[in-house]
């Protein structure tokens, strides 16, 4: 592994676990096994960092969603097996991370979210029209109102709320809400292959 995307894994893995604000350059060296000097000839400070790791970060992510949509056989296949992804990726995950990221680093965030928008929408759309085509989505739904809500609400999960708390881990609330959101979409056929699937991808996921 070359050694930027050494560093970049390493800060993305780091701001996942323990959020934006306590993550020093010393923590991102230590982590990608480098050392400061070698960092610094990367990154001139901790910003550029944050900058590049949620790019990378991001932009991984959503190859990796696209990749699962594409080689699934069906939409509800599709998003069922992105819902395990985002089981692992939001396990051990910061709750407070997001606040973080949007208070201390403002651009990075503005950056996440127009990729956001560019991309992850984008394909939650084509995933909404393709089950509308199988007959295991509800006809008539609005493809791109539906996508953009399926973001907003995933948005929301991942700041502050009322629902993750001492009883409800951030894992699981995506993954109840993840859910709700489909079962307001499927049909009867989909129900029943999301049952299938549903055993077959999903691991049980506990409130704490």
């Amino acid at each position: 592994m070359e050694t930027l995307t050494k560093i970049l894994s390493a800060s993305a893995e780091l701001f996942r676990q323990y959020g934006f604000k306590t993550i020093t350059m010393d923590d991102i060296a230590r982590r990608a096994g480098i050392s400061k000097k070698t960092l610094y000839q990367h990154f001139a400070n901790k910003n550029e960092v944050v900058n590049e790791a949620i790019t990378w970060f991001q932009c991984s992510v959503s190859e990796s969603c696209i990749s699962i949509l594409e080689q699934s056989e069906n939409a509800i296949e599709g998003f069922v097996r992105i819902m395990g992804m985002f089981d692992q990726v939001l396990s051990n995950m910061n709750p407070l991370g997001m606040l973080e990221l949007e208070r201390y680093y403002p651009e990075a965030f503005k950056k996440f979210k127009a990729n956001m928008l560019d991309k992850d929408i984008e394909a939650i759309k084509n995933n909404i029209i393709r089950g509308m085509e199988e007959g295991l989505y509800r006809d008539g739904l609005n493809a791109d109102f539906m996508a953009r809500y399926r973001m907003e609400i995933s948005m929301l999960v991942l700041h502050p709320n009322l629902m993750v708390n001492t009883r409800n881990d951030l894992q699981f609330v995506m993954h109840e809400v993840s859910e709700h959101f489909l079962y307001g979409i499927m049909t009867p056929k989909g129900e029943k292959l999301y049952h299938k699937y549903k055993e077959q991808y999903l691991k049980q996921v506990s409130k704490l």
